[in-house]
């Protein structure tokens, strides 16, 4: 029996819908870690690092879908809980079409502006045709990545999380597949990696377009629309929050390896390639669980249902309370065996690795807290304060930290930056709790 946005949400069906959002959130990134491995054990340390150094320039030109898709998601969900069913289908229409559009010309000025800004970035010597090389190649698939990022949002409003997980899973199995055939059999090097990230991007994006252009038994679909400023607008403000998030982190990981070039060299920016992989299988989960809940918050909000946005809010946060527990005991457990599938073959690297994973470690203390209040102001449709709640934990904290400590605890002060930034971001999420809670009455 499908679940809809309008039913009372106990914990079992609250976790039940949006368990696909964490399954497909954690599987999207431990396929990540999957790239990361074969390109670090069969292309080598320097393409491994290059890889990291241009990821920052990549996310930055798909963060428009991470917007539209957090953004729009939240003003259809509300308005489809205001019982206006065509017109929430004319304005998914409408901001599909945006990313569309978006993203060809993003693809065009990147694939132009790659060289230059591999520069920039610090990229040279052996490095730099790496960078280039795998940009490029990424940057042709730019369009379906951006959808895909899209359509994970939209999946869960038109009440079909299941479909994302499945087409998550599918992207996932071609990347890791393409990966082993291309790098690990035809030696094709970071260019293998480059073609089976750009491969799986595509099933990503194409498969969910197709499934909302045919008929379907969803809430939604593609058809026909009008310029709507307004919606694009509050769709826009609304996903800010996702948008500062992406460019944030794409910031801070160009500060950060510049930080570590100086502090520690080659070997620094590839401990901290090993940290964002996966990290973000452990913060997978929260923002699995912020973009799951978020449909059923904007829908009862459009519907001014006050008694089952409360206890969404309570929920929520006893579910990511326990989350904190497990993650934080399962990081500190693993930190060694997880640094082993990377750079077993530098015992130097490994040691620093394993050492900046636990202290970074900390950070998941707080951060499902300080991910759920950004998301949780996105689905009212506030996007002001999911975006000062987003820009302080992910941008301001950290580029203060990781300027800061470096000067008194060395290279240990850049793994400790972002436990800084995520213990002040969340006495920011905290008081705007406090703060709005008579606004929108969920607390």
């Amino acid at each position: 029996m499908n679940i809809r946005l309008s039913d009372n949400f106990t914990y079992r069906k609250l976790l039940r819908f949006t368990l696909p959002s964490m399954v497909m959130m954690i599987f999207t990134s431990i396929y990540g870690v999957v790239d990361g491995f074969f390109v670090s054990n069969y292309v080598g340390k320097t393409p491994f690092a290059a890889i990291n150094l241009i990821m920052p320039f990549l996310m930055m030109l798909g963060a428009v879908g991470f917007m539209i898709g957090a953004g729009g998601s939240a003003l259809v969900a509300m308005t489809l809980g205001k019982g206006d069913d065509k017109k929430a289908n004319s304005i998914f229409s409408l901001l599909i079409y945006i990313v569309i559009g978006t993203g060809l010309l993003f693809s065009l000025l990147g694939i132009v502006f790659t060289e230059p800004v591999a520069v920039f970035l610090g990229a040279s010597g052996e490095m730099l045709p790496y960078c280039v090389e795998y940009g490029r190649v990424i940057l042709l698939a730019l369009v379906p990545f951006m959808l895909q990022n899209v359509f994970q949002s939209f999946l869960i409003t038109a009440e079909r999380p299941t479909l994302g997980l499945v087409v998550t899973t599918v992207s996932g199995c071609a990347n890791m597949l393409l990966d082993w055939l291309f790098m690990a059999v035809l030696q094709w090097g970071i260019t293998g990696a480059a073609y089976a990230t750009a491969a799986a991007q595509v099933i990503g994006g194409v498969i969910p377009l197709v499934y909302f252009i045919l008929p379907n038994n969803s809430r939604l679909r593609l058809g026909r629309t009008s310029l709507d400023k307004k919606a694009i607008g509050k769709a826009c403000l609304n996903g800010s929050s996702e948008f500062m998030t992406n460019i944030s982190m794409s910031i801070v990981s160009m500060i950060y390896n510049f930080q570590l070039m100086k502090y520690a060299g080659e070997d620094g920016v590839s401990a901290y390639g090993v940290l964002m992989y996966v990290g973000f299988i452990f913060i997978a989960a929260y923002l699995g669980f912020s973009v799951g809940s978020a449909p059923i918050v904007g829908y009862h909000y459009g519907a001014k249902n006050s008694g089952e946005l409360k206890e969404l809010f309570r929920k929520s946060l006893i579910i990511i309370g326990i989350m904190t527990v497990v993650l934080f005991a399962l990081a500190e457990l693993f930190a060694r065996p997880i640094s082993m599938i990377f750079v077993n073959y530098d015992a130097g690297l490994l040691e620093m690795t394993v050492g900046a994973f636990r202290i970074h470690a900390l950070s998941f203390i707080v951060s499902g807290f300080n991910i759920y209040g950004s998301g949780f102001f996105t689905a009212l449709n506030n996007g002001l304060i999911s975006a000062l709640i987003s820009f302080g934990r992910t941008l301001v904290f950290q580029v203060i930290a990781v300027l800061l400590l470096p000067m008194i605890l060395g290279t240990e002060g850049i793994w400790f930056a972002g436990v800084a930034a995520e213990g002040a971001a969340i006495v920011l999420t905290v008081f705007c709790f406090i703060k709005k809670r008579k606004d929108y009455n969920y607390a």
